[in-house]
Protein backbone atom coordinates (compact mmCIF):
# COMPACT_ATOMS: atom_id res chain seq x y z
CA UNK A 1 0.00 0.00 0.00
CA UNK A 2 0.94 3.67 -0.51
CA UNK A 3 1.43 5.96 2.40
CA UNK A 4 0.03 9.35 2.07
CA UNK A 5 1.23 11.48 4.90
CA UNK A 6 -0.96 13.74 7.42
CA UNK A 7 -0.31 16.97 9.36
CA UNK A 8 -2.64 18.10 12.07
CA UNK A 9 -3.04 21.26 13.14
CA UNK A 10 -4.55 21.89 16.97
CA UNK A 11 -4.43 19.31 19.31
CA UNK A 12 -7.67 20.30 21.86
CA UNK A 13 -10.79 18.59 22.25
CA UNK A 14 -11.44 17.20 17.85
CA UNK A 15 -7.39 16.79 17.61
CA UNK A 16 -6.76 14.53 20.03
CA UNK A 17 -9.93 12.73 19.23
CA UNK A 18 -8.43 12.69 15.57
CA UNK A 19 -5.37 11.29 16.54
CA UNK A 20 -6.88 8.74 18.89
CA UNK A 21 -8.65 7.01 16.49
CA UNK A 22 -6.33 7.35 13.54
CA UNK A 23 -3.64 5.59 15.57
CA UNK A 24 -6.13 3.09 17.28
CA UNK A 25 -8.14 2.08 14.08
CA UNK A 26 -4.97 2.54 11.36
CA UNK A 27 -5.27 -0.87 10.05
CA UNK A 28 -9.15 -0.96 9.66
CA UNK A 29 -8.73 2.59 8.26
CA UNK A 30 -6.12 1.45 5.75
CA UNK A 31 -8.13 -1.28 4.51
CA UNK A 32 -10.98 0.80 3.62
CA UNK A 33 -8.73 3.76 2.00
CA UNK A 34 -6.73 1.53 0.41
CA UNK A 35 -3.62 3.11 1.77
CA UNK A 36 -1.27 3.77 5.14
CA UNK A 37 -2.64 7.08 6.24
CA UNK A 38 0.42 8.20 8.39
CA UNK A 39 0.42 10.92 11.12
CA UNK A 40 3.75 12.32 10.16
CA UNK A 41 3.25 15.73 11.72
CA UNK A 42 1.35 17.66 14.86
CA UNK A 43 1.05 21.20 16.10
CA UNK A 44 -0.73 23.05 18.31
CA UNK A 45 -0.05 26.18 20.28
CA UNK A 46 -0.75 24.67 22.94
CA UNK A 47 1.09 21.26 23.80
CA UNK A 48 -1.34 17.80 25.24
CA UNK A 49 0.61 16.68 28.66
CA UNK A 50 -1.98 14.00 28.47
CA UNK A 51 -1.47 12.37 25.21
CA UNK A 52 1.29 9.96 23.99
CA UNK A 53 2.40 10.98 20.41
CA UNK A 54 4.83 8.21 20.60
CA UNK A 55 7.20 9.27 17.84
CA UNK A 56 5.61 11.74 15.62
CA UNK A 57 6.82 14.97 15.81
CA UNK A 58 5.34 17.54 17.68
CA UNK A 59 5.56 21.97 17.26
CA UNK A 60 4.30 24.89 18.95
CA UNK A 61 4.15 26.47 15.71
CA UNK A 62 1.18 25.80 13.14
CA UNK A 63 3.07 26.65 9.94
CA UNK A 64 5.84 24.02 10.51
CA UNK A 65 2.47 20.91 9.37
CA UNK A 66 2.10 23.81 5.92
CA UNK A 67 5.70 24.09 5.25
CA UNK A 68 6.70 20.44 5.46
CA UNK A 69 6.80 19.27 1.79
CA UNK A 70 6.29 15.57 2.66
CA UNK A 71 2.64 16.26 3.85
CA UNK A 72 0.22 15.81 1.43
CA UNK A 73 -3.22 16.51 3.85
CA UNK A 74 -3.09 19.43 6.37
CA UNK A 75 -6.28 19.11 8.68
CA UNK A 76 -7.13 22.30 10.47
CA UNK A 77 -8.14 21.97 13.81
CA UNK A 78 -7.59 25.24 15.35
CA UNK A 79 -10.67 26.68 14.93
CA UNK A 80 -12.03 30.65 14.57
CA UNK A 81 -11.73 32.41 11.50
CA UNK A 82 -8.81 34.44 10.46
CA UNK A 83 -5.50 32.59 11.95
CA UNK A 84 -7.29 29.42 10.51
CA UNK A 85 -8.12 31.24 6.96
CA UNK A 86 -4.64 32.32 6.18
CA UNK A 87 -3.38 28.29 7.49
CA UNK A 88 -5.75 27.15 5.14
CA UNK A 89 -4.69 29.35 2.15
CA UNK A 90 -1.36 28.76 2.87
CA UNK A 91 -1.95 25.05 2.71
CA UNK A 92 -3.79 25.58 -0.72
CA UNK A 93 -1.22 27.28 -2.15
CA UNK A 94 1.51 24.67 -1.43
CA UNK A 95 -0.63 22.47 -3.17
CA UNK A 96 -1.96 20.25 -0.25
CA UNK A 97 -5.48 19.26 0.27
CA UNK A 98 -6.86 20.27 3.70
CA UNK A 99 -9.54 18.74 6.05
CA UNK A 100 -11.49 21.03 8.56
CA UNK A 101 -14.22 20.93 11.21
CA UNK A 102 -14.28 24.58 11.39
CA UNK A 103 -18.15 25.41 10.63
CA UNK A 104 -17.55 28.99 10.78
CA UNK A 105 -14.71 29.37 8.92
CA UNK A 106 -16.23 27.53 5.78
CA UNK A 107 -19.46 29.76 6.09
CA UNK A 108 -17.97 33.00 6.44
CA UNK A 109 -14.51 32.34 4.15
CA UNK A 110 -15.67 29.33 2.05
CA UNK A 111 -16.26 30.87 -1.17
CA UNK A 112 -12.53 32.36 -1.27
CA UNK A 113 -11.41 29.38 0.25
CA UNK A 114 -12.78 27.25 -2.31
CA UNK A 115 -12.00 29.42 -5.76
CA UNK A 116 -8.19 29.05 -4.26
CA UNK A 117 -9.02 24.99 -3.95
CA UNK A 118 -10.29 24.95 -7.48
CA UNK A 119 -7.24 26.98 -8.86
CA UNK A 120 -5.15 24.76 -6.80
CA UNK A 121 -6.51 21.67 -8.22
CA UNK A 122 -6.75 20.17 -4.44
CA UNK A 123 -9.71 19.03 -2.21
CA UNK A 124 -11.22 21.05 1.00
CA UNK A 125 -13.10 18.63 2.89
CA UNK A 126 -15.35 19.81 5.76
CA UNK A 127 -17.82 17.01 7.01
CA UNK A 128 -16.94 17.65 10.61
CA UNK A 129 -18.43 20.80 10.40
CA UNK A 130 -21.87 20.22 10.45
CA UNK A 131 -23.34 18.30 13.33
CA UNK A 132 -20.43 16.62 14.36
CA UNK A 133 -20.00 12.63 13.79
CA UNK A 134 -23.37 12.83 11.62
CA UNK A 135 -22.33 12.22 7.80
CA UNK A 136 -24.91 14.74 6.49
CA UNK A 137 -22.98 16.51 4.21
CA UNK A 138 -21.76 13.45 2.70
CA UNK A 139 -25.39 12.16 2.67
CA UNK A 140 -27.06 15.85 0.53
CA UNK A 141 -23.53 16.13 -1.47
CA UNK A 142 -23.88 12.35 -2.98
CA UNK A 143 -26.08 10.18 -1.86
CA UNK A 144 -28.90 12.65 -2.73
CA UNK A 145 -27.69 13.86 -5.78
CA UNK A 146 -30.66 12.87 -7.91
CA UNK A 147 -32.94 14.60 -5.78
CA UNK A 148 -34.45 18.51 -5.62
CA UNK A 149 -34.01 19.29 -2.59
CA UNK A 150 -36.90 21.56 -1.46
CA UNK A 151 -36.17 22.37 2.26
CA UNK A 152 -34.00 21.44 5.15
CA UNK A 153 -34.15 21.87 9.19
CA UNK A 154 -32.40 20.97 11.74
CA UNK A 155 -31.24 20.86 15.54
CA UNK A 156 -28.04 21.96 14.51
CA UNK A 157 -26.70 22.91 18.21
CA UNK A 158 -26.44 20.61 21.18
CA UNK A 159 -25.89 23.27 23.53
CA UNK A 160 -29.07 24.71 22.84
CA UNK A 161 -30.94 21.77 22.40
CA UNK A 162 -29.95 20.55 25.66
CA UNK A 163 -30.94 23.82 27.40
CA UNK A 164 -34.51 23.35 26.20
CA UNK A 165 -34.94 20.08 26.98
CA UNK A 166 -33.95 20.84 30.57
CA UNK A 167 -36.31 23.27 30.48
CA UNK A 168 -39.24 21.05 30.00
CA UNK A 169 -38.95 20.19 32.97
CA UNK A 170 -40.22 23.90 34.67
CA UNK A 171 -36.31 24.93 35.11
CA UNK A 172 -35.63 28.81 34.01
CA UNK A 173 -33.00 29.33 31.26
CA UNK A 174 -30.10 30.47 33.10
CA UNK A 175 -29.92 27.90 35.87
CA UNK A 176 -29.98 25.11 32.99
CA UNK A 177 -27.30 27.32 30.86
CA UNK A 178 -24.62 27.69 34.64
CA UNK A 179 -25.65 23.84 34.77
CA UNK A 180 -24.39 23.38 30.84
CA UNK A 181 -21.22 25.22 31.30
CA UNK A 182 -20.81 23.21 34.57
CA UNK A 183 -20.91 19.76 32.02
CA UNK A 184 -18.53 21.34 29.45
CA UNK A 185 -21.65 21.57 26.57
CA UNK A 186 -21.52 25.15 27.01
CA UNK A 187 -18.75 27.54 26.59
CA UNK A 188 -17.86 30.39 29.35
CA UNK A 189 -19.66 32.58 26.61
CA UNK A 190 -22.23 30.58 25.58
CA UNK A 191 -23.47 33.98 22.89
CA UNK A 192 -22.53 31.65 19.88
CA UNK A 193 -24.35 28.52 20.84
CA UNK A 194 -27.88 30.06 22.59
CA UNK A 195 -27.96 33.07 20.57
CA UNK A 196 -27.76 31.12 17.55
CA UNK A 197 -24.91 32.30 15.49
CA UNK A 198 -23.33 28.47 15.24
CA UNK A 199 -26.61 26.93 14.23
CA UNK A 200 -26.46 29.64 11.17
CA UNK A 201 -22.73 28.63 10.03
CA UNK A 202 -23.97 25.13 9.98
CA UNK A 203 -27.16 26.12 8.11
CA UNK A 204 -25.43 28.13 5.71
CA UNK A 205 -22.98 25.09 4.52
CA UNK A 206 -26.42 22.72 4.61
CA UNK A 207 -28.17 25.27 2.25
CA UNK A 208 -25.31 25.81 -0.08
CA UNK A 209 -24.36 22.11 -0.46
CA UNK A 210 -28.66 21.74 -0.97
CA UNK A 211 -29.58 24.05 -3.02
CA UNK A 212 -26.27 24.88 -5.09
CA UNK A 213 -25.95 28.54 -4.22
CA UNK A 214 -22.79 30.67 -2.31
CA UNK A 215 -22.60 30.62 1.17
CA UNK A 216 -24.42 33.74 2.21
CA UNK A 217 -23.66 33.89 5.99
CA UNK A 218 -24.85 37.49 6.87
CA UNK A 219 -27.70 36.98 4.81
CA UNK A 220 -29.75 34.79 6.86
CA UNK A 221 -31.64 35.66 10.02
CA UNK A 222 -30.67 34.50 13.37
CA UNK A 223 -32.96 34.38 16.83
CA UNK A 224 -31.37 32.98 20.14
CA UNK A 225 -33.33 30.96 22.48
CA UNK A 226 -32.71 33.26 25.89
CA UNK A 227 -35.79 34.60 26.07
CA UNK A 228 -37.67 31.17 26.01
CA UNK A 229 -39.52 30.70 29.32
CA UNK A 230 -40.76 27.40 31.06
CA UNK A 231 -44.22 28.73 30.43
CA UNK A 232 -43.81 29.04 26.92
CA UNK A 233 -42.75 25.51 26.76
CA UNK A 234 -45.20 24.39 29.02
CA UNK A 235 -47.97 26.02 27.05
CA UNK A 236 -46.96 24.77 23.92
CA UNK A 237 -46.63 21.12 25.22
CA UNK A 238 -50.63 21.62 25.67
CA UNK A 239 -50.89 22.63 22.06
CA UNK A 240 -49.19 19.55 21.08
CA UNK A 241 -45.96 21.11 20.09
CA UNK A 242 -42.03 21.20 21.79
CA UNK A 243 -40.10 23.91 21.09
CA UNK A 244 -37.03 23.12 19.68
CA UNK A 245 -34.02 25.87 18.48
CA UNK A 246 -34.08 24.91 14.73
CA UNK A 247 -31.79 26.01 11.57
CA UNK A 248 -34.51 26.22 8.20
CA UNK A 249 -33.28 26.44 4.63
CA UNK A 250 -36.46 25.98 2.28
CA UNK A 251 -35.98 26.78 -1.52
CA UNK A 252 -38.80 29.01 -2.99
CA UNK A 253 -39.28 30.33 -6.73
CA UNK A 254 -38.69 33.51 -5.57
CA UNK A 255 -35.52 32.96 -3.30
CA UNK A 256 -34.48 30.68 -0.88
CA UNK A 257 -35.26 30.90 3.56
CA UNK A 258 -32.09 31.12 5.25
CA UNK A 259 -33.29 31.31 9.29
CA UNK A 260 -32.62 30.17 12.54
CA UNK A 261 -35.23 30.45 15.49
CA UNK A 262 -37.12 28.81 18.36
CA UNK A 263 -39.75 26.41 16.52
CA UNK A 264 -42.73 25.02 17.63
CA UNK A 265 -42.84 21.25 16.15
CA UNK A 266 -45.60 18.63 16.24
CA UNK A 267 -44.44 16.50 19.26
CA UNK A 268 -45.90 13.50 17.05
CA UNK A 269 -43.33 14.54 14.63
CA UNK A 270 -39.42 12.24 14.92
CA UNK A 271 -37.48 15.38 15.41
CA UNK A 272 -39.46 16.11 18.39
CA UNK A 273 -38.29 13.67 19.91
CA UNK A 274 -34.64 14.14 19.95
CA UNK A 275 -33.53 15.50 23.37
CA UNK A 276 -30.40 16.64 25.08
CA UNK A 277 -27.09 17.05 23.38
CA UNK A 278 -28.33 15.26 20.04
CA UNK A 279 -28.66 16.52 16.89
CA UNK A 280 -31.03 16.00 13.96
CA UNK A 281 -31.38 16.93 10.15
CA UNK A 282 -34.39 16.51 8.16
CA UNK A 283 -33.72 16.68 4.14
CA UNK A 284 -36.83 16.75 1.94
CA UNK A 285 -36.07 16.00 -1.86
CA UNK A 286 -38.34 15.38 -4.24
CA UNK A 287 -37.69 11.85 -5.24
CA UNK A 288 -37.22 10.43 -1.86
CA UNK A 289 -39.29 12.54 0.16
CA UNK A 290 -38.01 12.93 4.07
CA UNK A 291 -35.24 11.68 5.65
CA UNK A 292 -33.47 12.34 9.07
CA UNK A 293 -30.08 11.80 9.95
CA UNK A 294 -29.44 11.62 13.84
CA UNK A 295 -26.69 11.31 16.39
CA UNK A 296 -24.26 13.16 18.49
CA UNK A 297 -23.82 16.63 17.27
CA UNK A 298 -20.23 16.90 18.86
CA UNK A 299 -17.40 15.21 21.28
CA UNK A 300 -13.69 14.49 20.76
CA UNK A 301 -14.25 10.58 19.25
CA UNK A 302 -17.64 11.41 17.47
CA UNK A 303 -16.29 14.45 15.51
CA UNK A 304 -13.70 12.92 15.11
CA UNK A 305 -15.12 10.07 13.02
CA UNK A 306 -16.33 12.95 10.59
CA UNK A 307 -12.81 14.13 10.08
CA UNK A 308 -11.25 11.30 9.66
CA UNK A 309 -14.15 10.24 6.86
CA UNK A 310 -12.94 12.97 5.32
CA UNK A 311 -9.00 12.10 5.46
CA UNK A 312 -9.91 8.95 3.96
CA UNK A 313 -11.83 10.35 0.71
CA UNK A 314 -8.72 12.59 0.28
CA UNK A 315 -6.44 9.97 0.69
CA UNK A 316 -8.06 7.29 -1.95
CA UNK A 317 -7.37 10.63 -4.46
CA UNK A 318 -3.84 10.86 -3.37
CA UNK A 319 -2.84 7.49 -3.51
CA UNK A 320 -4.54 6.50 -6.65
CA UNK A 321 -3.31 9.90 -8.23
CA UNK A 322 -7.46 10.19 -9.12
CA UNK A 323 -8.54 13.76 -10.45
CA UNK A 324 -12.42 13.06 -9.86
CA UNK A 325 -13.64 14.57 -6.88
CA UNK A 326 -17.12 15.60 -5.66
CA UNK A 327 -17.12 19.29 -6.12
CA UNK A 328 -16.98 21.47 -2.75
CA UNK A 329 -20.39 22.20 -2.91
CA UNK A 330 -22.00 19.38 -4.40
CA UNK A 331 -22.77 21.34 -7.48
CA UNK A 332 -19.94 22.02 -10.67
CA UNK A 333 -18.93 25.60 -10.07
CA UNK A 334 -20.13 26.44 -13.00
CA UNK A 335 -24.22 24.94 -12.31
CA UNK A 336 -24.29 27.22 -8.97
CA UNK A 337 -26.98 29.46 -8.74
CA UNK A 338 -26.84 33.55 -7.22
CA UNK A 339 -30.68 32.86 -5.66
CA UNK A 340 -31.57 35.32 -2.95
CA UNK A 341 -32.07 35.06 0.35
CA UNK A 342 -35.33 36.04 1.33
CA UNK A 343 -35.97 38.90 4.17
CA UNK A 344 -37.94 37.27 6.79
CA UNK A 345 -41.04 39.48 6.53
CA UNK A 346 -41.04 37.23 3.06
CA UNK A 347 -41.62 34.21 4.74
CA UNK A 348 -44.70 32.02 5.81
CA UNK A 349 -44.96 29.95 9.31
CA UNK A 350 -47.65 29.58 11.93
CA UNK A 351 -47.55 31.34 14.67
CA UNK A 352 -47.94 30.95 18.84
CA UNK A 353 -48.71 33.94 20.32
CA UNK A 354 -48.49 34.77 23.88
CA UNK A 355 -50.32 38.11 24.90
CA UNK A 356 -50.74 39.74 28.33
CA UNK A 357 -54.32 40.89 28.26
CA UNK A 358 -55.74 43.36 30.69
CA UNK A 359 -59.48 42.09 32.28
CA UNK A 360 -62.12 43.79 30.53
CA UNK A 361 -64.72 42.77 28.69
CA UNK A 362 -64.41 42.54 24.87
CA UNK A 363 -60.54 42.16 24.72
CA UNK A 364 -60.67 38.97 23.19
CA UNK A 365 -62.98 40.48 20.82
CA UNK A 366 -60.24 43.06 19.78
CA UNK A 367 -57.61 40.64 19.33
CA UNK A 368 -59.28 38.56 17.21
CA UNK A 369 -60.39 41.46 15.08
CA UNK A 370 -57.26 42.82 14.90
CA UNK A 371 -55.51 39.50 13.40
CA UNK A 372 -58.55 39.07 11.34
CA UNK A 373 -57.80 42.80 9.53
CA UNK A 374 -54.40 41.39 9.02
CA UNK A 375 -55.80 38.18 7.29
CA UNK A 376 -54.83 35.80 10.43
CA UNK A 377 -57.02 32.95 10.97
CA UNK A 378 -56.93 31.21 14.29
CA UNK A 379 -56.21 27.62 14.81
CA UNK A 380 -56.48 27.70 18.68
CA UNK A 381 -56.95 29.75 21.63
CA UNK A 382 -56.37 29.23 25.22
CA UNK A 383 -57.23 31.36 28.32
CA UNK A 384 -57.14 30.09 32.17
CA UNK A 385 -59.12 32.66 34.43
CA UNK A 386 -56.96 30.87 36.96
CA UNK A 387 -53.75 32.40 35.80
CA UNK A 388 -55.36 36.15 36.45
CA UNK A 389 -53.05 37.89 38.21
CA UNK A 390 -52.93 41.60 39.02
CA UNK A 391 -55.72 42.47 36.59
CA UNK A 392 -53.99 40.94 33.80
CA UNK A 393 -54.32 37.54 31.87
CA UNK A 394 -51.65 35.69 29.48
CA UNK A 395 -53.89 35.06 25.97
CA UNK A 396 -51.83 32.10 24.04
CA UNK A 397 -52.96 31.66 20.44
CA UNK A 398 -52.09 29.09 17.75
CA UNK A 399 -52.16 30.62 13.96
CA UNK A 400 -53.22 29.20 10.83
CA UNK A 401 -50.25 29.78 8.15
CA UNK A 402 -49.53 33.52 7.42
CA UNK A 403 -46.49 35.82 6.17
CA UNK A 404 -44.28 37.25 8.59
CA UNK A 405 -45.23 40.52 7.23
CA UNK A 406 -48.74 40.29 8.53
CA UNK A 407 -47.99 39.09 11.73
CA UNK A 408 -45.22 42.12 12.12
CA UNK A 409 -48.18 44.79 11.50
CA UNK A 410 -50.88 42.85 13.68
CA UNK A 411 -48.08 42.41 16.70
CA UNK A 412 -47.63 46.55 16.10
CA UNK A 413 -51.42 46.67 16.89
CA UNK A 414 -51.93 44.52 19.36
CA UNK A 415 -49.09 46.10 21.54
CA UNK A 416 -50.60 49.56 20.77
CA UNK A 417 -53.93 48.15 22.50
CA UNK A 418 -54.96 50.02 25.57
CA UNK A 419 -56.10 46.65 26.89
CA UNK A 420 -53.01 44.49 26.73
CA UNK A 421 -49.38 45.28 28.30
CA UNK A 422 -45.77 45.08 27.21
CA UNK A 423 -44.38 43.12 24.51
CA UNK A 424 -45.77 40.22 22.24
CA UNK A 425 -44.25 37.09 22.85
CA UNK A 426 -44.18 35.27 19.24
CA UNK A 427 -42.79 31.89 18.42
CA UNK A 428 -42.60 30.45 14.62
CA UNK A 429 -44.41 27.17 14.22
CA UNK A 430 -43.88 24.35 11.53
CA UNK A 431 -45.38 21.02 10.33
CA UNK A 432 -43.24 19.47 7.50
CA UNK A 433 -45.37 18.75 5.81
Amino acid sequence: MKDVSVGICGLGTVGGGTFNVLTRNARLIAGRAGCNIRITRIASRRPRNDMDLGDVPFSTDIYDVVNDPAIDVVVELIGGYDAAKELVLAAISKGKHVVTANKALIAVHGNEIFEAAEKAEVVVAYEAGVAGGIPVMKAIREGMAANRIDWIAGIINGTGNYILTEMRAGRQFSEVLKEAQDLGYAEADPTFDVEGIDAAHKLTILASAGFGVPLQFEKGFTEGISKITPYDIAHAELLGYRIKHLGIARRRDDGIELRVHPTLVPQSHLIAQVDGVLNAVLVDGDAVGQTMYYGPGAGDEATASAVIADIVDVARAVASESKQRVPYLGFAPEAMEDLEVLSMEDIQSAYYLRITALDRPGVLAKIASILSEHGINIESIMQKESELKDGRIPVIILTHTVQERQMNRAIEELEALTDTDGQVVRIRAENFN
